[in-house]
């Protein structure tokens, strides 16, 4: 880089930026609200440090932020205390803190798929074939309703663990919040694992419901995952029901799904949510219910299960994309992920706070097509862009 263009180039972002963020806005009305907080203007450092000596008052007003959807009390907050036992750091336990916003009852699908925008686009799909599909808030909480009800229909309860083994496709949301809905946990992994990785996973967590693809494509080459997906299911006593979604045929051979124990397409699983209304119901379980499990790289051993709460991952999720990035009601986001990664768990979050989120399936530099994913940012006018 010349030192001329250099010279050239903005030594920070405009000055009206930070002050019409939504971080300027919540220091703004601590500040207005709350005793013993810093002045609106105090450098960052100081409200960092203000929110690590008042927990209970940061994340009081992180959850009324992100309006954060609960069960009611009237004439008081919805919970019992914001914290127990801050002063020990350990896994939460009845015996051992902390222990977060105890007495509230709420469910993380909710949050996400709240009513009020119906037509607005919820979720963007993109894959390196150059397929997409878009799909409403309305049209996104009827797949959940169908799919929540049909789980249900099967004896899925709070506590239950569902599977996906799904490429990053709109099915793999549905699954997840249906999951969610229910009050059941959530675990994934993408199709790019092998089956011992997989099932060193789920085997874990015994898994009741596993909805897996036919396959999927990357780099211009299909692969097949049917296989696969019957290995893991035999490996897996504790499978009850394998939904096939289609990916590379548009319906799986009878002779191939009948070599799947438990096997049934995505649309004949459907059918048993018929009846189903527009809107999912949720179960509203305590803030720390498991949601999600993922897992340690499994580089020194067997994978480890990472157990993530309810509550937990929809507030930090709430805190991250409101504060730390600024989405806004109606952005559109995308990060380059597949289901196997944290961030398609934090990507999704981010419908909670009203934003499109944009999937992509594929190679992120296909064959003949090196910026596939500038493309797609240009074409579907993304707002958040992210990659590792």
């Amino acid at each position: 880089m010349s030192d001329s263009f250099a010279a050239r180039l903005p030594v920070g972002p405009d000055a009206r930026r930070p002050k019409a963020s939504q971080l300027e806005s919540f220091f703004e009305r601590l500040s207005a609200s709350s005793q013993g907080c810093p002045p609106a203007e105090a450098p960052y450092a100081d409200w960092h440090a203000w929110s690590c000596d008042h927990p209970a008052e940061f994340w009081s007003a992180v959850w009324h932020v992100g309006g954060i959807v609960a069960e009611e009390r009237v004439g008081r907050e919805p919970w019992d205390a914001v914290v127990d036992g801050f002063g020990r750091m350990a896994p939460p336990s009845p015996e051992a803190g902390p222990r977060w916003f105890r007495g509230a009852r709420l469910n993380y699908a909710e949050n996400l798929l709240r009513p009020g925008a119906g037509d607005a686009p919820a979720l963007i799909f993109r894959d390196e074939q150059g397929r997409r599909g878009e799909w409403s808030r309305r049209e996104l909480s009827a797949a959940v309703s169908r799919m929540s009800t049909a789980f249900r229909a099967l004896g899925i309860r709070p506590g239950d663990c569902v599977a996906g083994f799904l490429p990053n496709i709109p099915e793999a949301v549905v699954a997840m919040l249906a999951a969610a809905a229910c009050g059941a946990v959530w675990t994934s992994c993408s199709p790019d694992f092998g089956t011992r990785a997989v099932i060193d996973r789920f085997g874990q967590i015994a898994p009741r419901i596993l909805v897996a693809a036919d396959g999927h494509r990357y780099a211009g080459r299909e692969f097949d995952g049917l296989a696969t997906v019957a290995a893991i299911t035999e490996a897996i006593p504790a499978i009850e029901c394998v939904v096939v979604v289609p990916q590379l045929a548009e319906w799986p051979s009878a002779d191939r799904l009948a070599r799947i124990r438990g096997g049934e397409t995505w649309s004949h699983f459907l059918s048993r949510g018929e009846g189903a209304g527009p809107e999912p119901t949720y179960d509203r379980l305590p803030f720390d219910h498991p949601l999600f499990v993922l897992y340690s790289s499994g580089t020194t051993g067997a994978p480890k299960c990472i157990v993530h709460g309810a509550g937990g991952t929809l507030l930090q999720h709430v805190k991250e994309h409101l504060l730390h990035t600024d989405l806004r009601a109606g952005e559109r986001i995308f990060f380059f992920t597949t289901c196997g990664w944290m961030m398609w768990n934090w990507l999704v979050s981010a419908l909670a706070a009203g934003a499109t989120i944009v999937l992509y399936d594929g190679a992120p530099m296909p064959p003949g097509l090196p910026g596939a994913l500038w493309t797609m940012a240009a074409e579907e006018q993304v707002n958040v862009f992210g990659t590792s």
